[in-house]
């Protein structure tokens, strides 16, 4: 098993993006343009956690976590565009925002861990 793995952070950014992707799939009136975005931002939050957990100095990681962290708050944009759109209802834009806060928080704090 990887260290990126065992993480918590991790493991939620994961379920986070397997949530978002079955939206996706579901949704049949999110424009390419959107649906693309939100496909990689969401993916991005993950893959950036992996690859800071390889890195052995703390600002190679800090940095990595920083791109994971901008990731959730792309998510959170394309989700209100989508909100105001009609095309995400409020209560799926409370579900995602409120994972996507979740992850951001945890996220601060491992950046703010990073930076000594």
């Amino acid at each position: 098993m990887f260290d990126f793995e065992k993480l918590d952070v991790y493991q939620k950014a994961k379920q986070f993006n397997n949530e978002v992707y079955s939206f996706l799939k579901k949704s049949k009136t999110i424009d390419s343009v959107s649906k693309n975005q939100l496909r990689r931002a969401s993916l991005s939050i993950m893959l950036n956690i992996a690859e800071g957990s390889s890195r052995f100095s703390k600002p190679d990681r800090r940095n990595f976590f920083v791109i994971s962290r901008g990731s959730v708050f792309e998510c959170v944009a394309v989700f209100d565009f989508l909100k105001e759109e009609t095309i995400l209802s409020q209560d799926e834009f409370k579900e995602f925002y409120s994972k996507a806060d979740e992850l951001s928080r945890i996220l601060f704090k491992m950046i703010g861990n990073l930076a000594n």
